[in-house]
């Protein structure tokens, strides 16, 4: 109901609509009025009220809420649903649960804070109040569990060309999907892709993103402050931030549907245009403590990093690479 609240303020493009006016539309009292328009004011709503006039809507937070989100998508299936928090342990775990229990495909879950946020290789992300993006898309290819990784790299080139188109920001990606600002190389997102699958079947995929969009310098802990930025650091300005997870999901969807479409090719080439790990010196520290240097030259079809050492050419599935300092600034 206080949805339909906002809804019909909003339908008179800044005039006043009478508390009668509105009671008589959704049959609902003048004091549940008073208490749906308290509501959305505590939200952040800016709502002025005029004792003859009424009420009159001037201008929405940047709070990632679904009524806020619905009206500013232009996607087909991602985004549909969505679902909401102020604060949650991780939007990834909720996704997998909502994925497990049947939800549609392109179900979202989004939260203001994440209390336990996690990256790739079970490190931790940083989730400031209302300053970033942290969410989750559930994705159902029909595709066999050796091709989900192609789900990865489609992610870090949609979220590479929605920072760019948007923000402006001149970004790459390193292998696999961090996104890193090109001049200073510090991070500005994560994406850690989590599959539930059958030996020959997809059951869900779930695509976290983190943005850093608005933080300040003063709001990264000391064990990251030199490593992360966000795009209101590096751009100089604010962003909102609604509408760029609606940038960002267009262009997941995009992307998502050449995977399903058997386009992936293009996804293959837009990632290694990207790239700011392919033509570079790296240093590959993989599971269990071992790692090598070498150039990176290529990725295969399933995502693998193929890196060129004096003993002959690596193939990297899983681990963590660092780039050459000289390679960032290009």
């Amino acid at each position: 109901m206080r949805a339909k609240v906002l809804a019909l303020l909003r339908r008179k493009a800044g005039g006043f609509v009478s508390g009668e006016d509105i009671c008589h539309e959704l049959g609902i009292s003048r004091t549940a009025v008073w208490k749906h328009i308290q509501s959305l004011r505590e939200e952040g709503y800016i709502i002025d009220a005029h004792f003859r006039l009424g009420y009159r809507f001037r201008k929405a937070p940047d709070i990632l809420l679904p009524e806020e989100l619905l009206p500013r998508l232009r996607t087909k299936v991602l985004g549909q649903s969505i679902h909401y928090f102020p604060s949650i342990g991780s939007t990834n775990d909720e996704a997998k649960r909502l994925a497990a229990a049947g939800c549609p495909e392109g179900t979202v879950v989004i939260a203001e804070v994440q209390e336990a946020g996690r990256g790739r290789l079970s490190r931790g992300w940083f989730s400031p109040p209302g300053k970033g993006i942290t969410m989750s898309v559930v994705l159902r290819p029909a595709i066999p569990p050796r091709e989900a990784p192609r789900c990865t790299l489609a992610a870090a080139v949609a979220v590479h060309r929605a920072i760019s188109q948007f923000a402006g920001v001149a970004c790459g990606i390193k292998w696999p999907n961090d996104i890193l600002d090109k001049q200073s190389g510090r991070k500005l997102v994560g994406i850690l892709t989590e599959m539930s699958a059958e030996i020959d079947a997809v059951n869900y995929i779930v695509v976290g993103i983190g943005i850093n969009v608005n933080s300040t310098q003063e709001d990264f802990p000391p064990e990251i402050a030199g490593i992360a930025a966000s795009l209101a650091m590096i751009s100089g300005q604010p962003f909102c931030r609604l509408e760029l997870v609606a940038a960002l999901l267009d262009e997941l969807e995009q992307a998502y549907f050449k995977i399903t479409n058997d386009r992936f090719a293009e996804i293959l080439a837009a990632w290694r245009e990207a790239s700011l790990t392919l033509g570079a010196e790296v240093a590959v520290f993989e599971p269990g403590g071992s790692g090598f240097t070498g150039m990176a030259r290529d990725i295969d079809a399933e995502g693998a990093l193929l890196v060129e050492t004096p003993q002959g050419m690596r193939r990297v599935v899983a681990g963590d690479v660092t780039l050459r300092p000289a390679r960032l600034g290009k």
